[in-house]
């Protein structure tokens, strides 16, 4: 090959990859990243999240089996709009959260501790999660203890 096929050839691939560049970025190209699959601790949060912006939908997304049944027969009862009303005041009052690492009862369910942090309290629930297409989802629920507190939330330190 001559020099000058070799620098004409150069001169193509420079404008080819910069073309590239250009079109990729025009049509917001960008490499396929694997999603990381969320774990049952980020469905919790995920499920908290849609009732604090009473995102009806996303909330009962969170949940399967009988628990999400009833969750859509309180919805058709109370109306989306009422039952989205609901999940903002129920979760107002909520300074924090706490969740325990899941503790594996199956390959396919797993079970976390979630605490509430409260202003004058906290309550703890068990939440067992079931891994389905698409991540994990509450099936169900144990019910809720209060927690005893020596100090309450947001008391001044002295």
């Amino acid at each position: 090959m001559t020099k000058e096929r070799k620098a004409t050839l150069a001169t193509l691939l420079i404008l080819a990859a910069a073309l590239s560049v250009v079109i990729g970025r025009k049509i917001d190209w960008r490499p396929a990243v694997a999603k990381a699959e969320l774990s049952p601790q980020d469905a919790v949060y995920a499920m908290l999240d849609a009732a604090r912006r009473g995102n009806v939908q996303e909330y009962l997304a969170s949940y399967s089996g009988q628990m999400e049944a009833a969750l859509k027969q309180a919805i058709a009862e109370k109306t989306e709009a009422g039952f989205a009303k609901y999940l903002q005041e129920f979760n107002a009052p909520i300074k924090g959260i706490a969740i325990t690492e899941p503790q594996a009862l199956s390959d396919r369910e797993v079970k976390v501790r979630v605490e509430f942090v409260y202003q004058e309290r906290n309550e703890a629930q068990t939440m067992y999660l079931e891994k389905v297409a698409g991540g994990w989802k509450i099936a169900r629920l144990e019910g809720t203890d209060r927690v005893k507190t020596l100090i309450p939330y947001g008391t001044p330190v002295q």
